[in-house]
């Protein structure tokens, strides 16, 4: 018996030494120490010197490139615009600066802060910090000698149409608004446009709600398009101010079972009655849906405008060595109905690297709290769709061009901002004048088909036989070429209207570009139009 009992055990050991390893622990091991000696070999033998720190860097981004574009290694250097993305904090002069034809040039003067006070407007191009020369320096050099401690002076000199104005500033906190701007646009409508999702926002939203509802707002628009979303609990927030507590707005569900979780409202809510319509489009995502989301699943708001992004990914940020962070999806988040609104599916890439969305046989039908149906695996559905013609290549192009803003930066140079942009329109010889100073510009564009003519054109003319289709090719081309003049009249009705947004936001910032388009705006006539019409509202929020 005992002799038994030996072998069984020299046999279980013997099985055990030639059992491989946990299998994932192993792969882990294995592959760091081949990029770790790869590394080394690279470093020691490659015939040039190597940066180290670009070569890891590269690899770094090699790796989370393979997982989805919201995992990021954020390095040291990076830490304070990360920081500034995600709480919307920094000290500075309050300005956005970008790059435009090769200067830097203020895009936003963010209200009430050091340069909206001292007068520095949207379109002045910067060309000095305490008196160094930024002309040519990168966004982020000049970023960087604009930000400093909370009261410290800067001295910053601007060229505004070739005059050149110095204005000493003194730094200050600044807290970007996540509400940029709120207004009533009738005697009954209150009108709530949101950007971002860092702290304060839900703070924000109901001091909006109160303000609006004292000026006697009985209908309420959530404006969330093009709103990227941003932190979780903000959401939720949000949408507490709408539905009771105890109400769940979002779960959590993702590798590590731990962090699972479930969230849930925790206040009592602002208003549970009032007419609610949210506005949604292609550039609404993350936190932006799950308050549509939720708010739709509980039959709260009606959702007008477009099929959202479809960002149904939850990112925490872990801390590194070195001062350094990594921003990891690390679950996937369900809003009440039980549905996950991603639409594209990260974990199954194509053999060539691609993402496809998911397909439409695989999305599964979800119940809203009154039993009305809606669909998971690709964005949310608005529940009126506002079709949106699509922008012509001349349009598309005019404002790539960064023409639109650097007319409208000419037009208000010349002109004092009127006290509301509600009626502000272009008259014909405004129009007219913008059309002939462009003309001088010499801006052009380029259809796809005038460039698979060019094409066409290019391989008939290195086939010597065929000269009949290059002499039909040229007429064609020369046809396109008698189609693009007068294009900016013929495109008026797109064009105008945007360049009215872009003139509004350089002479009032935000006020100016909703004024600006509160005629234009189909989402938002048809937002007003469904408050008009308390019956047909509560109609869109029963079973169909």
């Amino acid at each position: 018996m005992k002799r038994k009992i030996s072998v069984a055990l020299i046999a279980a050991a013997v099985l055990f030494a030639f059992t491989p390893p946990a299998e994932p622990y192993f792969e882990i091991a294995k592959n760091l120490d081949l990029f770790t000696t790869l590394f080394r070999e690279i470093n020691a033998y490659y015939v040039d010197e190597v940066d180290p720190k670009s070569l890891v860097q590269t690899g770094i981004e090699g790796m989370l490139e393979s997982l989805d574009p919201y995992t990021d290694f954020i390095p040291e250097e990076d830490r304070e615009a990360f920081s500034i993305q995600t709480t919307g904090q920094y000290a500075g002069i309050g300005a956005l600066i970008s790059t435009l034809n090769n200067h830097n040039v203020v895009t936003h003067p963010y209200e009430n802060f050091p340069a909206h006070r001292a007068g520095i407007r949207v379109g002045d191009e910067i060309v000095a910090v305490d008196g160094k020369n930024v002309r040519g320096k990168t966004t982020r050099e000049t970023s960087i000698l604009l930000k400093g401690n909370p009261g410290s002076e800067v001295s910053v000199t601007i060229d505004r149409q070739g005059k050149e104005l110095t204005f000493k500033l003194t730094r200050e906190q600044i807290k970007i608004n996540n509400v940029t701007y709120q207004g009533m646009l009738d005697h009954q409508i209150g009108y709530i446009k949101m950007e971002e999702f860092t702290p304060g926002a839900s703070r924000e939203v109901e001091a909006a709600l109160g303000s609006l509802r004292q000026q006697g707002a009985r209908r309420f628009i959530l404006d969330l398009r093009d709103n990227p979303g941003g932190l979780m609990y903000e959401a939720i927030n949000i949408v507490n101010l709408f539905i009771p507590k105890g109400k769940q707005v979002v779960s959590t569900k993702g590798k590590v079972r731990e962090w699972n979780k479930s969230y849930s409202t925790l206040n009592a809510p602002v208003d549970l009655e009032t007419p609610l319509v949210v506005l949604i489009d292609g550039g609404s995502a993350s936190a932006s849906e799950i308050v549509a989301g939720a708010l739709q699943d509980y039959d709260r708001a009606v959702l007008v405008g477009q099929k959202t992004y479809g960002k149904g990914l939850v990112q925490t940020t872990r801390h590194l060595p070195y001062e350094a962070q990594v921003k990891v999806t690390t679950a996937r988040y369900h809003i009440p109905s039980g549905r996950c609104i991603q639409a594209l599916d990260f974990a199954h890439r194509q053999k060539d690297g691609s993402v496809r969305k998911f397909a439409d046989s695989l999305k599964q039908a979800f119940k809203t709290t009154s039993g009305r149906t809606v669909y998971d695996g690709g964005g949310l559905d608005p529940d009126i769709l506002v079709a949106r013609a699509p922008y012509g290549a001349a349009l598309i192009q005019l404002a790539q061009s960064g023409l639109l803003f650097e007319y409208a930066n000419k037009y208000c140079a010349e002109r004092t901002a009127p006290a509301s942009f509600v009626n502000f329109s272009l008259s014909d010889k405004e129009f007219s004048d913008f059309d002939s100073w462009l003309k001088t510009r010499k801006f052009v564009y380029t259809t796809d088909l005038e460039t698979q003519v060019s094409q066409l054109l290019g391989q008939a003319s290195e086939d010597h036989h065929s000269g009949d289709l290059k002499t039909t090719l040229e007429t064609m081309k020369g046809k396109i070429a008698e189609n693009h003049a007068g294009y900016l009249i013929r495109f008026r009705d797109e064009i105008q209207p945007l360049l009215e947004e872009e003139i509004g936001f350089h002479m009032a910032l935000h006020r100016g570009r909703v004024e600006a388009s509160l005629d234009h705006d189909k989402d938002l006539l048809e937002a007003k139009r469904i408050l008009a019409n308390e019956d047909a509202y509560r109609q869109l929020l029963r079973p169909r």
